[in-house]
């Protein structure tokens, strides 16, 4: 739902808001985003908008929507489709505009004014959408409708529209008395505070640690390739003739693979999962708490038990039972493949003459030792075939073999970051489809991990089908002073990941801003970005992209078997950490009483309960669970394994009939990427696959069954 927008773009990211006016005569701080963008595409102009006017557009943006809310509410006429529902979906562009750009901008390039705005603006924003959810008139209006929609002759779209409003303002606490209103206020206020400051401890956290090494003895077992980025990052931070790593993934993954010196390792894994929980300014164990409670709260008031309960109403889970019964249905197979791969790395050790019991700074490390041993796979050797220009150019054909998209680059055009590319994204009939923007490489400034937005998304308004503004973030590898960003296979899997939801977005195509693109329930937004990463590592598809960077040579049928046959390798690692991080999850939001929470205590009891083994730790520890605490995922993480159920089901009729089967891209094109929330989601894809999914393709995927 657009009128959702707000709150979940919050967890993302600013940068255009920084930059300075040039050349430009003196205007109204904020006016830039007055009116739409007079630009190609409609492409925010970020070499004109300054940081200084971004409040400005916030607060003029509000007073806007609140004077259209009124003139819907008090509407004298009786209230229909268009004048209620379609003017709702249609008020605060304004807003929108702004909101879109600075926290589509938050996460990519911060800094400390920057989240001080954001921190002011946020409880601004949560009153400026309480009071449109508790607007009386305008619900009443909206309940009409809904009440009775006999003579309407709504379309499937128009009724799911109406239906989410209504659900959403109930939801939201419009059928609540003044007292509880007004408490809820007070809990969202504190909410919208605590979030952001959940966030913006963890990127202090995150940047505020570096292992310096001044003794080249210490880089033992690293690839040259390693060193040379660590060498770089020094030479950047001030420290040229050392080595610096830090806690972006791109850094702390390759010492821990590689490194020799086991107390180094230990180090640097301990500041990436103490991150948050110090003890000191950056501390997110007392928010953890605060958050928690007010969630519990918010929730009763509204009518549920816990606040997963009421985050599940309106997903395709449903209950918290049927989460908990898919979790622990693949903790069963999990675990005990766990147990037998910690047991092979501690014979390892042990037939070294290792005289410890392995820890989890331990396992990645002799995790590459083994996957050498019993698949001759060297990560390092395999990264030269997949240059990061490569992959995504592998990408753009395998989107144009299955949908006939077109990728055109764009040049000489405004974008928030050097490094930042833009593209036309045509159809393969040559019209307009989208813009698509690419930010790959981790800086100071931004957020950890890699994601998906828009600047703009889709709907037709007066007639003109408004096209989406798609980018996607990253933090892969960099490129160095003498080698091209090489991407690892974790790294390419995400690059096909987070181009499935930027597909998803780009191809949409429903009327109503408020239904399209990514705005669907948490477990079903990740089925476009998951099926993605089924073509990431496809023989016929490697053979289209991966390609050494030096010699041009297409990767040979024996790298692809070796890639092949060590996929379901580490997966009971992989799997197990993932599932412990969305019980954790789940523990967090099933609880129905308020209390003080000791969050190390509450952490371990949730583990110990599971039975996890001491080698490895969830995913996301508590109080670096971006996910859950600042990233709008509450109750919701499990929905990457729930949406996984989906993608090995939805793949496999390109499985049977062929990869690039234009007749399967079709149909998914129609009922899956192009209609966002306009329909029940199991309703949308049982119009593709024919049936409801099928569990035992995941399964089979994760190598637990045959």
């Amino acid at each position: 739902m657009k009128k959702l927008l707000l709150i979940t773009l919050a967890t993302m990211a600013l940068l255009a808001c920084n930059n300075a006016k040039t050349g430009e005569q003196a205007r109204e701080n904020g006016a830039i985003f007055y009116t739409e963008f007079d630009t190609p595409f409609g492409m925010p102009p970020f070499d004109k908008i300054s940081f200084s006017d971004c409040k400005p557009a916030f607060l003029k943006g509000m007073e806007e929507e609140a004077g259209e809310i009124d003139s819907i509410a008090n509407n004298t006429e009786a209230p229909t489709f268009e004048n209620t529902i379609a003017a709702l979906d249609n008020s605060g562009r304004l807003l929108n505009r702004v909101s879109r750009v600075f926290f589509g901008l938050k996460g990519a390039e911060t800094n400390d004014s920057i989240q001080a705005l954001a921190e002011e603006l946020s409880p601004l924003m949560s009153e400026h959408r309480d009071n449109i959810n508790f607007n009386d008139k305008l619900f009443a209006r909206i309940k009409t409708l809904h009440d009775d929609t006999t003579g309407m002759n709504l379309t499937t779209e128009q009724y799911r529209l109406l239906d989410n409003y209504y659900k959403e303002f109930v939801r939201s606490g419009s059928m609540l008395g003044e007292t509880e209103k007004n408490r809820l206020r007070e809990i969202n206020k504190e909410l919208s505070s605590l979030t952001p400051k959940f966030g913006n401890n963890l990127l202090k956290e995150t940047n505020g640690f570096k292992l310096i090494i001044d003794n080249r003895e210490d880089l033992a077992g690293l690839p040259e390739g390693v060193i040379a980025a660590a060498a770089e990052t020094a030479k950047n931070e001030g420290q040229e003739g050392k080595w610096v790593f830090t806690l972006q993934k791109p850094s702390w993954l390759p010492f821990l693979q590689y490194s020799e010196k086991r107390e180094l390792r230990e180090k640097l894994y301990k500041a990436m999962f103490n991150r948050g929980d110090n003890d000191n300014e950056n501390d997110n164990k007392k928010i953890i708490n605060d958050i928690v409670n007010l969630r519990i709260e918010k929730a009763q008031m509204l009518g549920y038990k816990t606040h997963a309960d009421f985050i599940l109403d309106e997903n395709m889970a449903k209950t918290p039972a049927n989460v908990y019964k898919l979790l622990n249905d693949v903790w069963k197979y999990a675990l005990p493949q766990a147990k037998k791969e910690a047991a092979e790395l501690q014979a390892m050790v042990d037939a070294e003459g290792g005289n410890f019991k392995i820890e989890s700074w331990d396992w990645w490390y002799y995790t590459e030792k083994l996957r050498q041993q019993k698949y001759a796979l060297n990560k390092e050797e395999i990264k030269p075939y997949f240059k990061m220009e490569n992959v995504r150019e592998g990408v753009f054909e395998v989107e144009n073999r299955l949908y006939g998209l077109n990728f055109k680059k764009l040049e000489n055009v405004p974008v928030y970051h050097p490094e930042v590319e833009a593209y036309e994204v045509l159809d393969a009939d040559g019209s307009h489809i989208s813009v698509f923007y690419t930010d790959y490489f981790p800086r100071a400034g931004k957020n950890a991990g890699a994601w998906m937005s828009s600047f703009r998304g889709q709907q037709i308004r007066n007639g003109e089908n408004i096209r989406p503004l798609v980018f996607n973030v990253g933090n892969f590898t960099r490129p160095t002073e003498t080698t091209p960003s090489l991407l690892t296979l974790d790294e390419v899997e995400t690059l096909f990941h987070e181009f499935g939801h930027g597909l998803h977005g780009m191809l949409s195509n429903v009327t109503y801003s408020g239904v399209s693109g990514t705005s669907v329930s948490r477990d079903f937004v990740e089925l476009p970005s998951q099926i993605m990463e089924h073509w990431a590592f496809h023989p016929e598809v490697l053979k289209i992209y991966a390609k050494h960077y030096q010699t041009g040579e297409v990767i040979p049928d024996s790298l692809i078997a070796k890639i092949d046959a060590a996929s379901k390798f580490n997966m009971g690692f992989i799997t197990t950490e993932f599932v412990a991080a969305a019980l954790l999850d789940m523990d967090y939001h099933t609880q129905s009483e308020k209390k003080s929470i000791d969050v190390r205590d509450f952490e371990k009891k949730s583990m110990e309960k599971i039975g996890l083994i001491s080698e490895i730790i969830p995913r996301y520890r508590s109080t670096y669970f971006s996910h859950i605490f600042s990233g709008g995922y509450s109750a919701g993480y499990y929905a990457y394994l729930w949406a996984e159920v989906l993608d090995a089901d939805a793949f496999q009729p390109f499985a049977e009939k062929g990869v690039f089967d234009k007749a399967t891209a079709a149909s998914f094109r129609e009922n899956i990427l192009s209609k966002g929330n306009s329909d029940d989601p199991m309703t949308l894809y049982k119009k593709y696959r024919g049936a409801e999914p099928n569990p035992i393709y995941l399964l089979k995927n994760r190598g637990f069954i045959q």
